[in-house]
């Protein structure tokens, strides 16, 4: 049988688990998979049953509530052409308040930024820690992610607004 370790956040840990191990049991039961979890030091291993895919998108849904996700959210994974990506933050040599800054870009006042590049790319984005993983359909994702990266190297709310409406232009424009 196979399976994958990892390791997610020990604060997230209890939201991984659920009330009376019911976030665990779904994860369980829609990916046919076995999950184990030590709750000291944050290891979950995914085991594998005969669904692969399931499997697959059982790691990924269990990364997403690593990363800041609420389970109903991460859930999403299971649908048909869902993808999570995640961004590494430390990746940009950002530490401290550097860090805490592009945080709050990305999240914006009163969190509308996050709200609005949601809204337009028909993402979930969540800004946890040193990362943003975002959730969305296959054709959603891209948008979501150049956006998010725009945020990161400075560039103004407003420009990203403005690329945002104009890649959805040229997405009904191709079909």
């Amino acid at each position: 049988m196979d399976s994958q370790a990892l390791k997610i956040p020990r604060q997230r840990i209890g939201v991984l688990i659920g009330t009376q191990g019911e976030t665990k049991k779904i994860l369980e039961k829609k990916g046919k998979t076995r999950i184990g979890i030590d709750s000291e030091t944050g290891e979950v291993e995914v085991e594998t049953g005969k669904d692969a895919i399931g499997f697959l998108k059982t790691i990924e849904a269990v990364k997403a509530i690593g990363r800041g996700f609420a389970p109903e959210k991460a859930f999403k994974l299971f649908e048909d052409d869902y993808m999570l990506d995640i961004i590494e933050l430390s990746d940009l040599g950002r530490s401290g308040k550097g860090l805490e800054n592009v945080r709050g870009r990305i999240i914006g006042t009163q969190g509308r930024a996050r709200q609005k590049i949601e809204e337009e790319t028909r993402s979930l984005i969540s800004v946890f820690g040193k990362t943003v993983a975002i959730i969305a359909r296959v054709d959603d994702l891209p948008g979501a992610r150049k956006a998010v990266e725009m945020l990161l190297k400075g560039a103004s709310h407003s420009r990203v607004y403005n690329t945002l409406k104009k890649l959805e232009t040229k997405k009904f424009e191709l079909v």
